[in-house]
């Protein structure tokens, strides 16, 4: 029975798998899908469940492998895209749980900056603990704070925002004409007052720098709250900085690289990063 490359859940485009051995299985996670506990009620994006009610239903991706367990070894954010590692047995879990805790387990991250990086290398070591004001948030804590080290590289740098980047919509149709009760002057005035504040928006909140970064722990939103607390925030980070509309978060898992923990066998898993440098403006790096 030939294996489909891919993992197929119904009403989603299919998902790439980039690796696969015995033990473990990476994938390439979509946008927006959480990985959380199977029975967490409070989303209906959710990776890990929808993978397990596909394995029990015998979806032809699973049944092909004979797949009765998968499971996430280590957790990226919702809006955080790339490779994302399941093992297939109780034991895999333990022993490639085991290299992330170690720091035996090499990643890699491309980031998008919104605002120009103070200098093309660094290294970040803030410790980080859970917001208590703010759920779903992390912050700097040097007392109770967990151990965290991020190391930055600036690969790319843009002089100004791209087209595509500018794309808050312009609201043609509410400019097209003159409303009710307003004067010529006044509607030159409120368009040149919208086309100013697009404008702004597009200057000060857009991709300015695509980093390399290598996370050598692996904190709740370690990359983001470091890179904020750096002076360039992750672009389109709607906790650590700003948003602008139709626009997505610019952080991918691009590579892992580690020692296999049954055979000793170096391996290194690599997610495509062309469409991801073009959506933001850059070209394609070497990494």
């Amino acid at each position: 029975m030939a294996k489909p490359n891919s993992i197929e859940l119904p009403g989603i485009p299919p998902i790439p798998i980039l690796y696969e051995d015995r033990a473990v299985m990476a994938i390439d996670k979509p946008r927006n899908w959480m990985l959380v506990p199977f029975n967490w009620q409070r989303t209906n994006r959710n990776l890990q469940a929808a993978i397990v009610s596909s394995i029990a239903a015998g979806d032809y991706w699973a049944k092909s492998r004979s797949l009765k367990f998968l499971r996430y070894v280590h957790r990226l954010d919702a809006e955080t895209t790339g490779i994302l590692l399941f093992a297939k047995s109780q034991g895999a879990v333990e022993a490639y749980s085991d290299l992330f805790e170690s720091r035996r387990m090499e990643k890699t991250y491309l980031a998008v900056s919104s605002e120009m990086p103070k200098a093309k290398e660094w290294t970040c070591r803030f410790a980080l603990a859970q917001d208590e004001h703010k759920f779903g948030r992390m912050k700097v804590d040097a007392i109770v704070g967990k151990a965290s080290e991020t190391h930055f590289k600036v690969l790319q740098v843009l002089n100004q925002a791209t087209p595509k980047m500018m794309a808050a919509p312009t609201p043609r149709a509410d400019l097209a004409s003159i409303r009710a009760n307003e004067t010529h002057a006044e509607f030159k005035a409120r368009k040149l007052e919208i086309e100013k504040k697009l404008r702004q928006l597009a200057t000060t909140i857009s991709p300015k720098a695509l980093i390399e970064a290598h996370p050598l722990t692996g904190r709740t939103h370690q990359i983001r709250v470091h890179m904020a607390e750096s002076g360039c925030p992750v672009f389109a980070d709607e906790i650590y900085g700003e948003r602008p509309p139709h626009t997505e978060m610019g952080l991918r898992a691009v590579r892992l690289c580690f020692a296999d923990p049954f055979t000793r066998k170096p391996v290194d898993i690599r997610a495509t990063i062309d469409k991801f440098c073009r959506e933001y403006g850059f070209d394609i790096p070497k990494l």
